[in-house]
């Protein structure tokens, strides 16, 4: 995060542009639960369960529609059955089908790389981090993606490296801006440290300005 030194590896190339476009259906979504009978009476069966549970999920008949349609395990095993009476301890696990996600762009221009870190543009209608209808379309999956350039091996730093950059802040999806990730574990810490003082001094700031 700092010029190189004399002998040092230089910054790696910036203003670049990377991106996959993506795929039409992402890889739908798993959704995992443990029952515990001491919790309802109500939800002994497979069906109580969920559509006790999870009711703005979707209503008794679509419950019922995706048990028999076999999106929903119980310890490792397809039940198709919406009676099935439930064990303690029983683990759930309901798979939502893939779906098309609304259309987001999928380039983004990196304006600055070095060992640490990577400062991306990110456009707006991007979404950082996975959420709600968005699961695959967001930047954190095109970090994924790419082959990315690490430390070498004989790096110090590579124990610390992760297997791809990673975000450490976010910008609304409807945001365009400077979105700051990290390559290292260290680098990740340090840059989440910066940015929590900042948000502490703004709102000292904030509150003297209130309050002088």
């Amino acid at each position: 995060m700092a010029v190189a030194a004399a002998g040092e590896t230089p910054p790696l190339q910036a203003n670049y542009v990377f991106g996959r476009a993506w795929p039409d259906l992402n890889e739908g979504l798993s959704y995992t639960d443990t029952f515990r009978g001491a919790d309802a009476e109500t939800t002994a069966s497979l069906i109580n369960f969920y559509s006790e549970n999870y009711k703005s999920s979707a209503p008794l008949p679509g419950w019922i529609h995706r048990i028999r349609n076999g999106q929903i395990t119980v310890d490792g095993q397809v039940v198709t059955d919406p009676d099935m009476i439930l064990r303690e301890g029983s683990k759930l696990v309901y798979h939502r089908l893939a779906w098309k996600e609304p259309f987001a762009p999928h380039l983004l221009q990196v304006l600055y790389e070095d060992d640490d870190m990577v400062a991306l543009n990110k456009p707006s209608g991007l979404q950082v981090l996975p959420k709600g209808i968005f699961q695959q379309r967001t930047v954190l999956a095109q970090l994924q993606w790419k082959e990315w350039k690490m430390p070498p091996s004989s790096c110090s730093k590579r124990k610390n490296v992760q297997l791809h950059p990673v975000p450490v802040h976010r910008l609304g999806r409807g945001t365009s801006g400077l979105l700051l990730c990290a390559k290292t574990k260290l680098a990740k810490v340090q840059l989440a440290s910066y940015f929590a003082e900042g948000a502490a001094n703004a709102e000292k700031k904030r509150m003297w300005l209130l309050n002088p």
